[in-house]
């Protein structure tokens, strides 16, 4: 028998890691498709991209710049980095709140969904805290195993809660919205009882420090917002100019992307602080290495992958969301989708390395540059051929432009060539397949 032991090491548990969250999250996902009202599973996809979208100022704001900061520092320097981040988001996350009870004391909404939506936004995002601030501690870490049951017990929670309200024929938008906070609050008390979240270390707060997370992280946030207005943009643009109804049939293969973002969130949460290191360090060879060697890996990886779901679409569809989507454009769009899956990872470690080399402005206006070329597209495309498919066919000329600015822009700064990503890519793939299997050999004593 083989050692399994021998095969767990931090690439693999921080695959699982990335891939906890949006696989259990694609099954919640398929549930409350299934056992939702549309007009009840439209809300409940408006509050989960209304949460994604704080979110994404928060990761943006205190993440990246956690993580720079924090790798590969002293003892000292590290409990003065993490203080300084738990008193920057919990500056920001005020702020969200602040605004969310004014909204929520001003606006009266006609919709009972639309009411809870506000009412528990706030309290949603402020029990979110701890356990954001507890993962970016532990990947600065290196501690994929403790981030993997993080993601297990929070995602895990919310999945048996819902499964919990299907059984007791209790499920609707407002329960769900009960159990989505339940399983952030719990997971967030989890880290702070642990240590895991070190909310202690607020005392070694620095000014100095608090300021310098900010001023990285302004441009960091500029990104992240940026980033989600892409992934946002097409959904809000079929909303102004098609039925309501084909906002779900976009968000479908929209979703199903997930499939590709596992291998590339675990790839950049391992990447992240091997890269800050080689920084500190001053080696630009292996900053240019690291970049390399992780895209290349991800993009060879990617293809087979991509074309087993082209191939497999139709029926992908069919099982999670049901047979009402399965004859719908959906299935197409997913395979126009898979054209381009090849570009993502390059693009996002011509990102993630912009950011961690002190170039963040340079990050965010890559993103921009993607955003105004994913609109326009989308706006020429619709008025030329009025069609969901012409908004997925613009999608591809979005991640053209970000891999040829972001190529351009590292050029002045690192040595390598896409040649280069490529050539590595196929030989790290060789050498871990290789590892794989040595590993793999089951031991034989020798006899005596």
């Amino acid at each position: 028998m083989p050692d399994l032991r021998k095969l767990v090491n931090k690439h693999t548990i921080s695959l699982a890691t990335s891939a906890a969250m949006p696989v259990i999250g694609m099954l919640v996902l398929s549930l409350m498709a299934h056992n939702l009202t549309a007009p009840e599973f439209g809300n409940y996809i408006f509050l989960l991209i209304t949460i994604l979208l704080a979110d994404t100022f928060r990761n943006g704001f205190v993440q990246t710049s956690l993580i720079k900061f924090y790798a590969g520092t002293s003892k000292k320097t590290a409990a003065e980095v993490a203080g300084s981040a738990w008193y920057v988001g919990i500056m920001q996350t005020l702020v969200f709140v602040t605004i969310d009870a004014v909204v929520y004391f001003i606006y009266r909404s006609k919709s009972p969904d639309t009411e809870t939506t506000i009412q528990w936004f706030g309290i949603i995002y402020l029990s979110t805290l701890p356990g954001a601030i507890a993962s970016y501690l532990l990947q600065a870490e290196e501690k994929f195993g403790r981030m993997l049951l993080l993601q297990v017990i929070n995602q895990g929670l919310f999945f048996i809660f819902i499964v919990t309200l299907i059984l007791l024929h209790k499920i609707n938008f407002q329960t769900a919205v009960y159990g989505y906070f339940a399983a952030s609050a719990i997971t967030s008390v989890f880290t702070v009882l642990n240590g895991w979240s070190k909310i202690k270390t607020l005392r070694f707060r620095t000014k100095e420090t608090a300021s310098k997370l900010a001023h990285f992280g302004k441009f960091s946030v500029g990104t992240s917002i940026s980033s989600y207005l892409l992934r946002s943009s097409d959904t809000f643009i079929i909303k102004l100019m098609f039925n309501p109804a084909l906002l779900a049939v976009y968000y479908i293969p929209q979703r199903l992307m997930e499939i590709f973002e596992i291998p590339m969130r675990a790839g950049v949460a391992v990447a992240l602080p091997e890269l800050s290191a080689a920084v500190h360090k001053g080696k630009e060879g292996e900053v240019a290495s690291i970049m390399k060697r992780y895209a290349g890996m991800l993009t060879v990886t990617l293809i087979p992958i991509a074309i087993a779901a082209f191939l497999l679409a139709k029926i992908v569809i069919e099982i999670l969301f049901g047979t009402k989507y399965h004859e719908t454009e959906a299935v197409n769009i997913f395979r126009l989708f898979m054209c381009y899956v090849m570009l993502m990872p390059i693009d996002r470690f011509f990102g993630v390395t912009l950011d961690i080399i002190n170039k963040p402005h340079l990050n965010m206006l890559k993103v921009i540059i993607m955003l105004i070329v994913n609109v326009a597209g989308d706006f020429i495309g619709i008025w030329l051929f009025h069609s969901l498919y012409a908004v997925a066919v613009a999608s591809l000329f979005t991640f053209f432009s970000g891999v040829i600015f972001g190529y351009w822009a590292l050029k002045k700064h690192l040595k390598f060539t896409v040649k280069d990503i490529f050539s590595l890519g196929v030989q790290e793939i060789k050498r871990v397949v290789s590892n794989f299997l040595e590993k793999s050999k089951p031991e034989h004593n020798s006899v005596q």
